[in-house]
């Protein structure tokens, strides 16, 4: 019994998850959530009494699915790579991106509105993000710099995503003038010429494409 009423409360996190991507978080009800999951709507009040706390449950679900995508990169040889997949991973995300933009921030925006617990929690989903990448530019020697490149990366992917939702074009995520504000923006923060060094021999050695910022 247990473990049925565990799968249809994923079950339901999953179809709000989903909706909430499409629709917007303020835009879906425990009636849409009902409908999408083929649960029914006395039964989703069971498991969630209220929209806040199926939103909590979106939250907590995409910090853990981020968390397992982190542990996979982190198996990876070097931060060289592991920022490679980060990097790679938007771009093979475009076409979703452009039709619903990215689930972690979208949702972050829309609950920031608010101001309350939990967007405060959707929050933690970034500030993990940025701690990990952190780790991958100070492991490439970018020391006191490394979370201004962190930021820098993950704002100029953030704001390519926007760009392909807002326009519905997934080519704004892989342009190659938007790789190159990219390479800039980050080689402009690094004080010791790590990133600089590091995106001019891969920009030398004609290898185009996000990852060029990361690689030599």
């Amino acid at each position: 019994m247990s473990t049925t009423r565990s799968n249809k409360r994923s079950q339901l996190v999953q179809a709000a998850g989903n909706l909430v991507h499409r629709r917007g978080f303020n835009r879906t009800t425990l009636a849409d959530i009902s409908q999408a999951s083929g649960v029914r709507l006395g039964n989703v009040y069971y498991y969630f009494k209220t929209k806040s706390s199926i939103g909590q449950a979106i939250v907590e679900q995409r910090a853990s699915d981020y968390q397992m995508v982190l542990r996979e990169w982190d198996k990876l040889p070097g931060p060289i790579d592991r920022l490679d997949a980060f990097i790679q991973s938007t771009c093979d995300n475009r076409t979703l991106l452009a039709r619903s933009g990215c689930p972690i921030g979208t949702l972050c925006v829309e609950l920031r509105k608010e101001d309350g617990a939990l967007a405060k929690n959707a929050a933690k989903i970034f500030a993990q993000i940025l701690a990990w990448l952190e780790v991958q530019f100070r492991s490439m020697g970018g020391g006191e710099e490394s979370r201004g490149l962190a930021e820098h990366l993950a704002s100029a992917l953030q704001g390519a995503s926007l760009l392909a939702h807002v326009f519905g074009r997934p080519e704004y995520v892989v342009d190659e003038e938007m790789d190159r504000r990219i390479e800039a923006a980050v080689a402009q923060r690094s004080s010791n010429g790590t990133a600089t060094s590091a995106t001019t021999q891969r920009s030398r050695a004609g290898r185009g494409g996000p990852r060029q910022l990361i690689a030599g």
